[in-house]
């Protein structure tokens, strides 16, 4: 079994995450959701709420032996992959957008440590669901319980409850 490492800043962790991270571990990898903190965009959510929030929807949809959740710490993602053994990236792309963005990222993460990078479709009825568009649509007082896990419904609603 290979391990890869699925980054991103989860805030939240929707059901295009979770459609993603089921999917890679079908392939019968060992999946580690790398949690980061993206000072580029303005988030809602905390790392533990995040991380928490995961972990519980892994738990709630029988991932947790297969999938684990991790902080990513500051610096390079080859360097966190190397220091826990994954051969590759898993992100998923929603459009050619996604990819002209996704490639120069890919192909520099293959010549510093010749880490691979798996790409997966993203499944047609999340494709348009983005983490950024949940929190807007969250905060104008829209209906997000059908972009997300249950638990990161819960965490959103907790932190807009509080700000």
């Amino acid at each position: 079994m290979s391990t890869v490492v699925l980054p991103g800043s989860f805030d939240p962790f929707t059901l295009g995450h979770l459609d993603l991270t089921r999917r890679a571990a079908a392939l019968g990898h060992q999946v580690i959701i790398a949690v980061s903190h993206n000072p580029s965009k303005q988030g809602m959510l905390d790392l533990p709420a995040r991380t928490g929030a995961i972990e519980e929807t892994l738990q709630r949809h029988d991932l947790a032996g297969a999938v684990t959740v991790r902080t990513l710490p500051r610096g390079l993602l080859v360097d966190f992959c190397r220091e826990v053994g994954a051969g590759a990236v898993v992100r998923g792309l929603r459009s050619q957008l996604d990819l002209a963005y996704e490639e120069p990222m890919a192909r520099m993460n293959s010549h510093l440590a010749g880490i691979d990078t798996l790409f997966l479709l993203t499944d047609a009825a999340f494709s348009h669901i983005s983490s950024s568009l949940v929190r807007e649509v969250h905060a104008l007082g829209g209906d997000v319980s059908d972009m997300l896990p249950s638990a990161s419904l819960e965490a959103l609603r907790a932190a807009a409850a509080v700000s």
